[in-house]
């Protein structure tokens, strides 16, 4: 299937798609985006990621700030930076994509499968076969190797369809607090201690001024 321009998602709604159906929605459906501590400093990060294009090191290419694309699958954005490593034995230079994150690994694949659809971006580009590329957490001053094996490129695709749908459909869910809510900038927006209650909303303000 090729998609038309109008229907390409941004490679950031995958990773905001697993974090939170709800912050997709609002950031990619209603056009949303509030920052705070977290998202600044991460666009620190990528901004300097993105300070000199290409650089040379070590006999590794290193380009930043790559337009990504893909028609197959309906994907656009921007690659923090990908490396060009020289493949064993030969001349050929394989890509490398390596993803910037201010904080630390998550407990669910968001940022792994962000990666892989950067990788598949690139393998339709180039017309090369990516094994694998790296995310560099700015909390540990780690990078973490991640390696697109078939179960990895399986979740990626799928996820990929389902966020064209569910932009497709046009609804926000309900919002539902969990802990990760906390670190969110959309928490004042979207508020989901107040929208995913039942009771009345004088009853929980009070609720709210008890536990203050």
């Amino acid at each position: 299937m090729i998609y038309s321009e109008d229907d390409f998602i941004q490679l950031s709604a995958l990773q905001h798609f697993i974090f939170c159906r709800r912050q997709c929605a609002l950031i990619h459906i209603e056009q949303v985006w509030v920052e705070n501590l977290f998202t600044a400093k991460g666009r620190i990060m990528h901004d300097k990621a993105h300070e000199e294009r290409v650089e040379i090191r070590d006999g590794v290419r290193i380009e930043r700030g790559i337009p990504l694309r893909s028609n197959e699958l309906g994907l656009n954005g921007k690659a923090d930076v990908v490396e060009f490593h020289k493949e064993p034995g030969g001349k050929k230079l394989l890509p490398f994509p390596v993803e910037y994150k201010h904080g630390k690994p998550k407990a669910d694949d968001c940022d792994k499968v962000q990666l892989c659809a950067q990788a598949l971006c690139l393998e339709e580009m180039l017309g090369v076969i990516i094994p694998k590329g790296a995310i560099f957490y700015g909390r540990i001053k780690h990078r973490l190797e991640v390696e697109f094996d078939e179960e990895l490129r399986s979740t990626t695709k799928e996820t990929i369809k389902q966020v064209h749908d569910f932009i497709k459909q046009g609804k926000t869910p309900l919002p539902v607090y969990m802990k990760k809510c906390e670190s969110c900038s959309l928490i004042s927006f979207c508020m989901p201690k107040l929208m995913g209650k039942s009771q009345p909303v004088r009853e929980y303000l009070e609720q709210q001024l008890r536990e203050l």
